[in-house]
Formats: structure tokens, sequence, C-alpha cells
């Protein structure tokens, strides 16, 4: 009886933890926030770089809020702070801690971009920039992506010899395997030609051995009638 009942009430929770699970799903789905697919970015001292940023939402926005954060083992300081008012608007400003940083991106034909150029960079800019947004309309519910800048003195060559030279042996075996199959097929046409004229031999020569043995068909000579 108490098994049962265990299942009775186990049954009677899950309707209502699935239903949690379904609202809970889509908020966690919702806001996303991208700085790219490269984790790490380098860019040479004295020069500018691009700091891209993106969001997305499923439920649209309203007067959201995006900021950037500079971040390393000594500092910590806000870069700066925005708002969009609707799909239809470009971000504004609200407050700027560094002249260097421009704000590029648009919200304009759902491209959602908050990215930042940051000019004459120094060595002292290597460390993590995250973009934070903050979406009113889905109940304040917020997001954010971090990417690390790395400052150099100049940017180091990449060597591409090994890949050249995987590249070529790859593409010379496929070269030679396509030429062996071709040479295979030139060869079997060869031989299949070749069997087909030793056929026609033998049933010439055929024809020519009836002939002479004075078989049916044959023009043997023919002996004159014996006398009586």
């Amino acid at each position: 009886m108490s098994g049962a009942g265990d299942r009775g009430k186990a049954l009677a929770r899950w309707p209502g933890t699935g239903l949690l699970g379904l609202f809970l799903l889509p908020m966690s789905l919702s806001l996303e926030v991208s700085v790219g697919k490269a984790t790490t970015i380098y860019a040479v001292n004295g020069t500018e770089i691009l700091l891209p940023c993106t969001f997305s939402s499923c439920f649209g926005f309203e007067n959201l809020s995006f900021s950037w954060f500079y971040n390393s083992t000594e500092t910590f300081r806000v870069l700066i702070e925005g708002s969009v008012k609707n799909e239809k608007s470009d971000p504004k400003l609200k407050s700027k801690g560094d002249d260097r940083i421009t704000l590029v991106g648009t919200t304009k034909e759902k491209q959602n971009n908050i990215s930042i150029l940051l000019r004459d960079l120094e060595f002292s800019d290597s460390g993590k920039y995250t973009c934070h947004v903050k979406n009113p309309k889905e109940k304040d519910l917020e997001h954010q992506a971090t990417i690390i800048l790395q400052v150099v003195d100049k940017l180091e060559k990449v060597d591409n010899t090994v890949t050249l030279i995987i590249l070529g042996v790859v593409g010379g075996v496929i070269g030679l395997l396509v030429f062996i199959l071709l040479l295979k097929k030139f060869i079997a046409f060869i031989l299949k030609k070749t069997r087909e004229k030793k056929k026609e031999c033998l049933v010439s020569s055929s024809g020519n051995d009836n002939t002479e043995n004075g078989l049916p068909g044959s023009k043997a000579e023919e002996k004159p009638p014996t006398k009586v």
C-alpha cells in the first residue's frame, strides 16, 4: 500500500514539475550574448582593435541596457554603458570611461550589434573584456560574454609549411589513385578488344579448315563419272 501511495504522490507531482520545466526552458534559452568564436584575440601595440558583441532574444527587447567591463589582475573598470529603446532604435551611450572607445554597433535590421572599437592600444590594455546585457522585457534577464585581448609588440607569422606539405601529399595520393583507376580501365578496354580480335580470328580460321576438308559448303574438286 505504501508503494502505491508513493507512486500516486509521484504522479501527482509530475505534471507540476513538467509545467515548471516548460516555463523555465524558454527563459534559459531566450537572451544570449556572443563575442564571436575566438576566445582570445591579438593586436599590435599602438593600433586599434574591434571587440565584437552581439545579442539575441526570442521575445524581443525594450529599454535594453548594455555595458562593457574591463578586468585584469590589477584593475576593474566600466568602459561604457548604454541602452537600446527597441528593435528600430540604435544604441545610445549613457557614459564612457575611456575616450579611445567608440561604439560601432547597430541594432537596426536585426543586427543587434553593440561592438566597440578600441584605438591607440597599449600593453596595459591586455585583459578580459566583458559584454553585459540586461533585458527588462524578460523580467530583467541578464547575460554576458567575455573575450580576452592580448596586446603584443608584433604579430608572429604563422608557418604554413607543414600544412602545405600535408595538402601536397594528400593531393598527390588522390592524383595517384585517379591515375591508377584510369589505367585500370584502359587496360581492361585493351584486353577486351584483344579478346574480341582473337575470337574473330578463331571463327575465320575454323571456316577455312572446313573448306579445305571438303565439308558441306566447300568447293572441293568434282571427279568425273567412271565410264563402264
